[in-house]
């Protein structure tokens, strides 16, 4: 062993088994240093590892491990720099099965279908987002600040053609992609799964490798690009991630050394038969190094901005017991992998795709809570939209699914989410799940975003909602972009972009997400007319007055209680002509009336439009006069 060897030490060593190895990334798999090459591997139930590549004409001769411990890590020094070779483990079990794998820490891998890593370094790429990383970015910002989050697939946001590979670059959808996002109303792109991936219609939810920006759209060079053009720019990157299951292709994760290592040994607990995959055993020490330092690999190499941790509900609950049952493991993981991530970068966002009522998800873990700091609310998202689903002639039967939702509003910090999964399957565009005719359609959808933008909780919509397509997601195509010929659509984006610009410039929308001092119902017994009004408040008690509109009759002299006296504005309508509404709206100062009504000190007549939205503000208060 050479005096400038990095062979494993024994402190690395403890604190990997101890499953508190948080950067091993920069131990295992392969890297050149000093004109050498070395791998490290951990395979515990392997008799044999060699590496194989096109550097030994795949024989793995001259290339054979070194058995660390004996708790199965192996490592090799080769004297030359193999920068740019392919290469895979060959293992030979126990049983003597010989196994071929790709090194699960490769920073990079071949294009699919070729499954080979890739030796490469990272170090390579000169960053430009310094002032993004080092602008005050307190963690209290999060809850504070606007968030709107735009979910989209890499492959299916455009494409140069139809085949499989007609794929943009992640440095030419950065350039296309970043203008447009910005000019939409976005704050944060969110990305899903970027990690190696061998099948394309898993949409990056199965993966490979995990430490390898796929292939299909350049090199890890190109998508640091991305990241930092939107740095630059002042957008946020979010990461779809998955640390609840793998795919069980053959060069992948599964049965890696002739053993389950990466699994539970137990096959009840391993497979998870919705997805056709293999559960990660979260009880492993080894396992929680693993997902933990790739969770702060695409922090620390690529600048990711946090993740959306996908099925944590898959997490916090064994998947194949009868009911609900807790997995413990499962829990502790979640807790510890916050908590590292938190001290690596205290304004990451740590975001649950949890459709459980597991409770303090969004808690401390000091606290007793689960540690992240964002979790969708997925019941928001169901009430909402199977109550828009219902016919407007029965909606007062589920008045109360569009109320429900403020009884725990406060109990976690939310973001309310259309994603992805609610335009696939056969589950219809959103514009499509709205009864009625064509222009009843338009008009509840944008209806529904007023309203989304009113509740409580950040935003997240799925790329495409912008357009209003009326066909759902199409996995194999692009965004259906030539909508913008048709007037409505064009019409409807004209709206769009004004909403979400007027949302990030309306503290009232946002600044009280996560207090109750932030929403205050007006009127929320009207299940007859369908009509729901509430406020909204800012940090100084500016206060948003807000009008729902879910029937289909439009109504003249409304009376809506108001917190003061004064004279009102209407500062936006969904019914405005321009967006292809009926052009029932408020276009002069409203006076208000000094009488009680709705519990409040005043009230104002409006007009309430069909299948409409209204926001209204104070302009001058009666003291002013």
């Amino acid at each position: 062993m050479s005096s400038n060897s990095f062979y494993p030490s024994d402190f690395d060593l403890h604190l990997f088994h101890e499953g508190n190895l948080f950067k091993a990334y920069n131990l295992f798999g392969s890297h050149v240093r000093n004109e050498k090459t070395f791998f490290a591997l951990w395979a515990p139930n392997a008799e044999k590892v060699s590496v194989m590549g096109d550097f030994n004409n795949w024989t793995g001769r001259g290339a054979e491990m070194e058995q660390v411990t004996n708790e199965g890590v192996w490592f090799l020094e080769l004297p030359q720099n193999l920068e740019g070779s392919l290469y895979k483990f060959e293992i030979v079990s126990k049983s003597g099965r010989v196994i071929h794998k790709t090194d699960p820490f490769a920073f990079m891998t071949e294009l699919r279908p070729q499954t080979a890593g890739v030796i490469y370094t990272l170090d390579g790429y000169k960053w430009r987002d310094e002032n993004w990383r080092s602008k005050n970015r307190r963690s209290s910002l999060l809850y504070k600040d606007p968030i709107a989050i735009y979910e989209m697939h890499l492959g299916t946001w455009k494409k140069k053609g139809k085949g499989e590979n007609d794929l943009y670059t992640y440095r030419e959808l950065a350039d296309m992609l970043i203008p447009y996002v910005k000019e939409q109303g976005f704050t944060h792109i969110e990305v899903m799964p970027v990690t190696e991936h061998p099948f394309d219609r898993s949409w990056g939810y199965q993966s490979t490798g995990y430490f390898a920006a796929t292939r299909r759209y350049g090199t890890p060079e190109d998508f640091m690009y991305f990241v930092d053009e939107c740095h630059q720019h002042g957008l946020g990157v979010i990461l779809d991630w998955v640390p609840g299951h793998f795919c069980k292709d053959a060069h992948g994760l599964h049965n890696f050394d002739g053993g389950f290592s990466y699994e539970y040994e137990n096959s009840w607990d391993r497979e998870n038969y919705v997805w056709g995959t293999a559960n990660f055993d979260l009880s492993k020490k080894e396992v929680q190094s693993f997902l933990i330092s790739n969770a702060l690999f695409w922090i620390d190499y690529y600048h990711i901005d946090g993740f959306r941790v996908d099925a944590v509900s898959n997490i916090f609950y064994w998947p194949n017991r009868d009911g609900l049952e807790a997995n413990p493991h499962g829990v502790s993981f979640l807790q510890k992998l916050n908590k590292a991530v938190f001290a690596f970068k205290p304004d990451a966002l740590m975001i649950a795709e949890d459709s459980s009522d597991w409770p303090q998800v969004t808690a401390p873990v000091d606290q007793g809570g689960i540690g992240f700091n964002y979790k969708w609310n997925m019941g928001w998202m169901n009430d909402v939209l199977d109550y828009m689903e219902t016919h407007w002639d029965y909606r007062s039967q589920k008045h109360h699914q569009m109320t429900f939702s403020l009884m725990y509003a406060y109990a976690e910090n939310y973001i309310l989410p259309f994603s992805h999964d609610e335009v696939v399957h056969g589950k219809k565009s959103l514009l499509d799940k709205m009864p009625g005719d064509y222009w009843q359609k338009f008009a509840q959808l944008r209806l529904l975003l007023m309203f989304m933008m009113a509740h409580p909780g950040k935003k997240l919509l799925f790329m495409g909602t912008e357009l209003a397509p009326f066909s759902e997601w199409k996995d194999l195509e692009e965004v259906d972009w030539h909508l913008l010929d048709y007037d409505m659509h064009r019409s409807f984006n004209e709206y769009f972009k004004q909403l979400m610009h007027l949302y990030k410039t309306v503290p009232s929308l946002y600044e009280l997400d996560h207090s109750p001092d932030g929403f205050q119902w007006i009127d929320v017994h009207n299940h007859e007319q369908s009509i729901f009004s509430f406020i909204r408040n800012d940090i100084e008690g500016n206060a948003v007055i807000i009008v729902c509109n879910f029937g289909n009759c439009g109504y003249s002299n409304y009376k809506v209680g108001v917190p003061q006296s004064g004279m009102y504005e209407e500062f936006l309508n969904s019914d405005e002509a321009v967006y292809g509404g009926s052009n029932m709206v408020n276009k002069k100062k409203i006076k208000s009336v000094a009488k009680v009504f709705h519990g409040q000190p005043a009230y104002v007549d409006i007009n309430v439009p069909p299948f409409g939205a209204i926001y209204l503000r104070c302009v001058k208060d009666k003291g002013r006069n």
